[in-house]
């Protein structure tokens, strides 16, 4: 199962250091294969490095996608996180 889902970076500093160390770890937790796209490009959303490539700013939109048993929650997961500002607001 693919499932995909679009999200709004809503803190202040985007995608630095500590919110792609959050969605790392958090995606690690799930079995599913999972990809973060920003602009046409994609990172494994299970890597800090590659997430920190995509520099995603505050307001840029992030195309969540999960590949697995566990889509749906990997999903939900990464979306809620992304929404709360990644626990900076």
């Amino acid at each position: 199962m693919e499932l995909r889902h679009s999200v709004r970076i809503v803190n202040d500093h985007g995608m630095h250091a500590r919110p792609c160390h959050a969605v790392a770890t958090l995606a690690l937790s799930f079995t599913s294969e999972i990809e973060v796209a920003f602009r046409g490009r994609r990172a494994n959303g299970k890597s800090i490095l590659e997430l920190m490539t995509l520099g995603a700013c505050q307001d840029d939109e992030l195309e969540v996608v999960a590949r697995g048993a566990d889509a749906r929650a990997a999903v939900d997961a990464l979306v809620a996180l992304v929404g709360r500002g990644f626990g900076e607001l």
